[in-house]
């Protein structure tokens, strides 16, 4: 995989061997995006079961449960995480119920096809959510763009930045405005990075500087994606998005969250419940400017990764099934 954290100043490829290395590399985000560690997390699911010398089933399936858990542990508020876990290990339990005993390398077979199936689908689910946003942008339209949600940040193609690139491959006329999306400078070093390789046209703003562009009428659309959505329609995203949508709603520009239904957790009510990851405050306190580290030393620091943006500043959520339009907690029931 790409190794996320040296763009855009080198591009490496990582080649990971072993389970507790896709662990490491999700935790320390080698790479990083909701669907991009999902399917992540079902290949290292793949690496456990090659790994595994158990020789019987219960073993075999033992050794599975404890590289899941740790999988799953890495990352709390992305729901495909589990997602993508959980379902390579239903897939084993189908097969058993199905056909009662399997070789352990047949149980190692079903795993590796469950987790290329999901890489797959991200594809097909990827290019479907951006036919369906594209319809939503106009030629001539300036899109402010959260955080990254580009082909780094899923298996390819992407998700708002996905709607982004199909309308330009469309011929309209965009331009991006990337916020920074501090502290770990996703929009800057990442989606802008992407938007250069497409030949999308674009400009760099600092995250507090998104309610001018808004308030002088120079946006048409507000995009982000989503780490996890509740059945209410609130949004789990990158840390920054609950403001941005603020100042979109007091200037009446739409806001569009665009996310496959994998991110979509039905058994959350709302996105009070759902939990917010808090890194390590060195992310906030290791900025440098001019080669100089920022803050003083000593000086303490919050990193929340996420915030929760509630559904009644978003205007449409835009997944493979379609486009989903208020009232959320009605409608995400039916395409889900």
């Amino acid at each position: 995989m790409i190794d996320q954290r040296r763009l855009p100043a080198a591009f490496e490829v990582v080649t990971l061997h072993k389970w507790s290395e896709v662990v490491e590399a999700i935790r320390n985000m080698t790479v990083r995006g909701a669907p991009a560690i999902g399917a992540a997390a079902a290949f290292g699911l793949a690496l456990a079961a090659n790994e595994s010398g158990a020789h019987d089933t219960t073993a075999f399936l033992a050794d599975l449960e404890f590289a899941a858990a740790a999988l799953k542990a890495t990352r709390p508020t992305a729901v495909n995480l589990a997602w993508a876990v959980d379902r390579v290990v239903n897939a084993l339990g189908k097969d058993l119920a199905m056909k009662h005993s399997l070789e352990v390398d047949d149980l190692r077979q079903v795993v590796l096809d469950e987790s290329q199936r999901i890489a797959d689908e991200d594809v097909a689910t990827n290019k479907r959510m951006a036919e369906y946003g594209s319809n939503l942008i106009h030629d001539g339209d300036t899109i402010l763009h959260h955080c990254n949600t580009g082909a780094l940040a899923v298996v390819d193609w992407g998700t708002a930045l996905g709607v982004i690139r199909t309308a330009h491959e469309q011929g309209k006329h965009i331009n991006v405005l990337v916020d920074e999306t501090r502290p770990r400078l996703q929009g800057s070093r990442l989606t802008a990075w992407e938007l250069g390789q497409y030949g999308i046209p674009y400009e760099i703003i600092a995250d507090n500087a998104a309610g001018y562009f808004l308030r002088t009428g120079q946006v048409q659309e507000v995009l982000f994606g989503a780490d996890r959505i509740a059945a209410n329609g609130d949004v789990a995203n990158k840390i920054g998005t609950y403001m941005l949508a603020l100042a979109a709603n007091d200037n009446k520009v739409p806001v569009y969250s665009v996310a496959p239904t994998s991110s979509i957790d039905l058994s959350v009510a709302d996105g009070s419940l759902i939990p917010i990851e808090e890194r390590d405050p060195e992310e906030v306190l290791g900025l440098q400017f001019h080669g100089e580290r920022v803050s003083p030393e000593g000086a303490r620091a919050r990193n929340p990764a996420f915030d929760v943006t509630p559904n009644r500043l978003i205007s449409a959520i835009i997944t493979e099934n379609g486009i989903v339009m208020p009232p959320f907690d009605v409608n995400i029931k039916k395409i889900k």
